[in-house]
């Protein structure tokens, strides 16, 4: 995939709701799962895409909560949107975060290093939520919707 149609792709979830995102089970990859919606009017469907980060050498997850509303973000109640209510700080548990910003970053020297190392391009990207700041370092991008209620893991 050239750099026109991976910003393109990352456009596409701007504004939209990652409900997922990690390592894939096999630890290789690096997904992230989007809730796309349009406006009802349009008559287009929701759908989830999961959006697949092939050979991913770094991701990086640091938080965008400012430290003020972390320290009173710590009760658990606040992990449940019903036991949430009436209380102060970051409600974690409502099902998804808002993307802000996403976006292709400039060739680093260490994409450069893992380009030479793997012998395929390698891009860096960031995925800025309400709650997350991502950067993750790959050689592809697969998109694929999945159904409603994906679980990248299979419980035992």
């Amino acid at each position: 995939m050239d750099t026109a149609e991976l910003q393109q792709r990352l456009d596409e979830i701007a504004d939209r709701a990652v409900v997922h995102h990690g390592y894939t089970t096999y630890m290789r990859d690096y997904e992230v799962i989007v809730h796309m919606t349009a406006d009802p009017r349009t008559g287009v469907p929701p759908a989830h895409l999961r959006y697949l980060f092939r050979h991913c050498v770094r991701a990086r997850c640091e938080t965008t909560v400012l430290p003020d509303t972390w320290r009173v973000s710590l009760d658990d109640r606040l992990l449940d949107l019903d036991t949430a209510d009436g209380l102060d700080g970051y409600v974690w548990g409502v099902g998804c975060h808002s993307v802000w910003e996403t976006g292709l970053l400039p060739e680093s020297a260490e994409a450069r290093r893992w380009a030479q190392v793997l012998g395929t391009d390698v891009h860096e990207v960031r995925i800025e939520t309400d709650a997350h700041d991502l950067t993750l370092l790959f050689s592809e991008l697969e998109v694929s919707e999945v159904p409603t209620g994906y679980a990248p893991f299979v419980a035992d």
